[in-house]
């Protein structure tokens, strides 16, 4: 899992489900939006994930398109 990918590729490559991300490049115009990443994980749970993010290994996102609900948080727009 050392390929660099867009965040659709991402998405279509890994629907719903919770990835860990690393050398992540965010959209110029918007910086929570990623641009592309390579995905380190693939197969942890969330909680984990969370663990790994707060100390800095990865950033962790769920595929789900950012339009649609997740975890009772609404979509930007």
């Amino acid at each position: 899992m050392d390929e660099r990918m867009t965040w659709e590729e991402i998405q279509e490559r890994y629907p719903d489900k919770w990835v860990g991300l690393i050398q992540v490049e965010y959209e110029e115009d918007n910086t929570a939006s990623i641009k592309s990443a390579v995905v380190k994980y693939a197969d942890k749970p969330k909680g984990e994930l969370t663990r790994l993010m707060l100390a800095g290994e990865v950033i962790s996102r769920y595929t789900t398109p950012d339009d649609l609900f997740q975890m009772g948080m609404v979509g930007r727009r």
